[in-house]
């Protein structure tokens, strides 16, 4: 059976791909386990022997999987993108008691609860500014370009022309390359691909608290106060927007 690899970019319907995704390969047992990078920090993130590798996952590993493979990840409009990330992480710790807050693995929800939008983005030691590279400064171009979540380091110097050459690159490996906005292409090539209907164009998993279709990135900045940060933000959708407008999802 043709092996699938969902490349699940945070914040971009994942879960409710995922959750269509299991009984189509034939239900959890045949799902790889390791569903985030950081569960395999010194071993595979794509063991040997399932049908469906999900998650947020490096795909350094990807020719290392049988050659009858179906690689697909989706995208969502950049901005949007960021502003629901930032707005889920703030949902999130709303949640948490100050213990569970104060945990080492909780530091992104504490910032975000305990600090202002500027503070978040703008502020903190290397290691935290590194976290925000990593998960919100053009993503897609960076982890298609260097195949790794927290790649920003990687491309670090390298200029427009070149990051955008280098992602385009990357997702030539992609079998599909879908829009939040238009899932129904990608249920259309599952039934074509696996004879397997799927829906996930009014399912959703793992959504916000936000209604549908409202927009997450005016919540996000009416929350920023220095135009500093605003251009900073911009500046981390500027090439993943052009890399969808050069693919044609936007």
């Amino acid at each position: 059976m043709t092996t699938i690899v969902f490349l699940h970019i945070p914040k971009t319907a994942g879960q409710t791909v995922h959750n269509a995704l299991v009984p189509v390969v034939g239900g959890q047992a045949y799902v790889s386990p390791i569903r985030v990078h950081s569960q395999a920090p010194n071993g595979p993130q794509m063991p040997g022997g399932y049908r469906l590798y999900s998650g947020h996952l490096d795909w350094t590993e990807l020719e290392a999987l049988p050659e009858d493979r179906f690689v697909f990840t989706v995208l969502r409009d950049p901005r949007e993108r960021i502003a629901s990330f930032y707005m889920y992480l703030l949902k999130q710790a709303e949640t948490l008691s100050a213990d569970q807050r104060a945990l080492p693995q909780n530091t992104g929800m504490r910032r975000v609860l305990n600090g202002s939008a500027d503070e978040y983005f703008m502020k903190g030691n290397p290691s935290w500014q590194r976290f925000i590279h990593d998960h919100y400064n053009n993503f897609y171009c960076t982890y298609f370009a260097t195949r790794l979540i927290r790649g920003s380091s990687k491309i670090e110097g390298l200029s427009q022309d070149d990051l955008l050459a280098r992602a385009q690159a990357g997702l030539t490996q992609m079998d599909g390359v879908y829009s939040t906005t238009d899932l129904g292409q990608l249920e259309t090539d599952i039934e074509d691909r696996f004879g397997k209907k799927i829906n996930v164009i009014q399912t959703y998993h793992n959504a916000g608290s936000a209604p549908r279709g409202e927009q997450r990135w005016p919540k996000l900045l009416a929350r920023v106060e220095n135009d500093e940060t605003r251009d900073q933000l911009e500046s981390f959708a500027e090439n993943d927007d052009i890399l969808m407008r050069k693919i044609g999802l936007i």
